[in-house]
């Protein structure tokens, strides 16, 4: 008898460790996927905002004169693009990653690369937007004939954040590829999630490759990516990442 209630006292014990386990690893699965949902739209929308904001300052005749009437708003479309999207992309990198790895490391960290080169570009391309506002102060104090060396140095910086963006999200699109991929085969998020991304990010790479020989559609096929990138973090805030072999209610 007291054998069997000694068996019976083990049973019930290992049985609550794998039930706390569970639910552990169930609060874990929707934290992360809370944390990189919040980081992949506060990311979207620092970039998105920050370059709007600049773009403002900076696409328009005589910018450079623009630029020096608005220092406060530049700067702060500075701060945006250079280091709250640069910190939160890399955030939301590292947070999915252990993830990951539970499919395939070598991909997994083929995520990583590429999402630390891209925001490595980014930012890149905001520091030479950013290098405008010292030019438009030595542009200021230039006399007329020396001006055309200033417009043609902020064209230059202008083309280099182009290409260091263009570059940069073709880098993203592929590191996105790999994520819907890896995300599939450990089915953490609904397969319209994955099939809409990549979908999605085929498009919006071949979208910076024609922004790249000139041709101006970029942003229309960026349009589909984004509201994947959008709708997927609004879902992971709200549900999480569902735990393996786990039926997703989307």
């Amino acid at each position: 008898f007291l054998t069997q209630v000694n068996e019976r006292w083990n049973f019930d014990l290992d049985l609550c460790r794998v039930l706390i386990l569970k639910s552990f690893a169930m609060k874990s699965n929707k934290t992360t996927g809370r944390i990189f949902g919040s980081f992949f739209l506060i990311a979207f929308l620092a970039y998105g905002i920050g370059f709007g904001m600049v773009e403002s300052i900076t696409n328009v005749p005589n910018s450079l004169s623009s630029i020096l009437e608005n220092q406060s708003i530049f700067i702060v479309g500075g701060i945006l693009m250079a280091v709250v999207h640069t910190i939160v992309n890399l955030g939301l990198a590292v947070t999915v990653v252990p993830m990951l790895k539970e499919s395939n490391q070598v991909l997994a960290h083929g995520y990583l690369s590429a999402a630390i080169i891209s925001t490595l570009l980014l930012l890149i391309g905001a520091i030479f937007l950013q290098l405008l506002l010292p030019l438009s102060e030595s542009y200021f104090k230039a006399d007329d004939v020396n001006a055309s060396s200033y417009e043609t140095i902020a064209g230059l910086l202008k083309k280099g954040n182009f290409l260091a963006y263009q570059i940069g999200m073709a880098i993203w699109g592929i590191g996105g590829l790999l994520f819907c991929y890896l995300m599939g085969k450990l089915n953490r998020i609904p397969r319209v999630f994955v099939l809409w991304g990549l979908i999605g990010y085929v498009i919006f790479i071949a979208g910076t490759f024609a922004e790249l020989f000139g041709i101006k559609i970029g942003v229309l096929l960026s349009i589909p990516g984004g509201l994947f990138e959008i709708t997927l973090s609004i879902w992971l805030i709200v549900k999480g990442f569902k735990k393996p072999n786990q039926p997703i209610e989307v």
